[in-house]
């Protein structure tokens, strides 16, 4: 039976991001919730949720001895970060005064501003939270059945500077524009919460599920 592990590290939406799954996979598919290194290494796919704090999640990843199983099943198998779980695999973050991540791929997560407007000047509230428009800036499996534009639901007051823009599979405008997916090999990360994004949001779980870790 080919099974799902969501790490369980004590942070992030982790029922909901659980439920979500079971509500997509398959009827031979099995979701676990775990923090047991054994069981996330025996996994068929992974998903790395997360939310809050950068330097609470580093501490949380390191508190459960989590850091080398999240670094092995991202180069081994099919892996699905979101929100923070995007943003930690990165190099680094501005956030709590500077917070070194995981370093898995080039990049640094940056604060969107206290001044933050749109084209026309009107101020933006920060968190940005709400619905917006993910772009897809590439092809990729994960994006199969979802229109481009399609709207997901964000919370977040940093968001990702990628240094290797080919990482980069969407990106969305809310004062600027800004990385909100990446992809790479078996891993795909995004901003957003696919739990909370209806449709399109259950349909990129739904993908995920069925991925076979190729774009």
């Amino acid at each position: 039976m080919p099974t799902i592990a969501v790490i369980d590290y004590g942070m992030g939406n982790l029922r909901s991001v659980t439920k979500a799954l079971e509500h997509v996979a398959g009827v031979n598919d099995k979701v676990i919730l775990t923090a047991s290194h054994e069981q996330v290494a025996a996994a068929d796919k992974v998903v790395f949720p997360g939310q809050g704090a950068a330097r609470d999640c580093v501490l949380a990843i390191d508190e459960h001895a989590l850091r080398e199983t999240i670094t092995e099943a991202a180069r081994n198998k099919p892996f699905l970060g979101i929100c923070m779980g995007m943003q930690v695999l990165v190099e680094r973050s501005e956030e709590n005064g500077g917070t070194n991540l995981l370093g898995l791929f080039p990049g640094e997560v940056a604060y969107f501003g206290d001044h933050l407007s749109d084209a026309s000047g009107q101020r933006l509230k920060v968190p940005h939270m709400g619905w917006n428009q993910v772009h897809q800036t590439r092809p990729h499996a994960l994006w199969s059945g979802i229109d481009n534009d399609s709207r997901f639901y964000f919370v977040h007051s940093y968001y990702l500077r990628t240094e290797a823009p080919e990482l980069e599979v969407g990106h969305c405008q809310y004062g600027k524009s800004f990385t909100c997916a990446i992809a790479h090999d078996n891993v795909f990360a995004l901003q957003c919460h696919p739990e909370k994004s209806a449709e399109a949001g259950l349909r990129l779980l739904k993908n995920f599920v069925e991925w076979n870790g190729q774009s």
